[in-house]
């Protein structure tokens, strides 16, 4: 589904790194798709379980298929969600073995521009989503930096560290992703933008976060880190132990199932 720069393995450190800024954008999402209760949902990686919580607390399903390629998110998610109707699997969003026409509703939370094959991808959820159903996704716009840690890149750009981005980040774009959603024939495509913040206490916080994200610091000499940290913190504009707020911008898209 995607490549080692990108393979988040430890559901817990993954929370405070994304699954923050994740519920942040899933709930105006999820509002945004206003969806009847009582449907079956397609939950197409759910990583650590966080949009598959979010399915379940905000709009009553009869049941979630979740899926995701790492063994250990979705362990995570097994234990966060124990008792629910959830079931999870582990899975490739390029080739879901679901049978056609099983869900009314098909997701994936900042998800797409991880899949290498985009168009595939949405060929899969249409398939498994029933006439009439509703295919949607949301993404951080990483073209128009939207991404919650595009102060990071910054600072990397500003020390000419290279800048490791998702494999299909052009996508996340809204005008690219809609397109996509239309060119993949759906109907009554609608796009937008949804913009969030977050608080974080100090710069240690925020750093403390992104570090927790894995892969993201393993791109980073460690001799290095001192150097980039300083960068960001300039980039941020902050001191070191003063409250501040970053934003972040994620495209959106839904569609019904022909």
């Amino acid at each position: 589904m995607t490549d080692a720069a990108f393979k988040f393995d430890d559901g817990r450190a993954y929370e405070d790194f994304m699954g923050v800024w994740s519920r942040l954008v899933g709930a105006e999402f999820l509002a945004w798709l206003a969806p009847s209760r009582g449907l079956r949902w397609a939950d197409i990686g759910c990583g650590n379980g966080c949009s598959t919580e979010q399915i379940l607390a905000l709009t009553a399903p009869l049941s979630v298929d979740a899926l995701d390629p790492s063994a250990e998110q979705l362990a995570h998610a097994r234990t966060v969600l124990a008792g629910q109707p959830v079931t999870f699997h582990q899975g490739d969003a390029m080739a879901l073995t679901w049978d056609k026409a099983v869900f009314d509703i098909a997701q994936m939370a900042l998800v797409i521009f991880f899949v290498p094959q985009p168009a595939r991808g949405l060929a899969e959820m249409i398939r498994v989503t029933r006439p009439g159903g509703t295919v949607a996704a949301y993404v951080w716009d990483v073209p128009n930096g939207g991404i919650p840690w595009e102060h990071i890149s910054k600072g990397k750009e500003r020390l000419d560290m290279r800048v490791i981005n998702p494999p299909s980040a052009e996508i996340s774009a809204l005008d690219a992703l809609a397109a996509l959603w239309r060119a993949g024939g759906l109907d009554q495509v609608h796009a937008r933008h949804i913009e969030v913040e977050r608080r974080f206490a100090s710069f240690e916080h925020y750093w403390r976060a992104w570090s927790a994200g894995g892969p993201t610091r393993a791109s980073v000499p460690p001799e290095r880190m001192p150097e980039l940290r300083e960068a960001v913190r300039r980039e941020l504009g902050v001191i070191e132990d003063v409250a501040f707020t970053v934003k972040a911008t994620a495209s959106a898209v839904k569609g019904r199932a022909p």
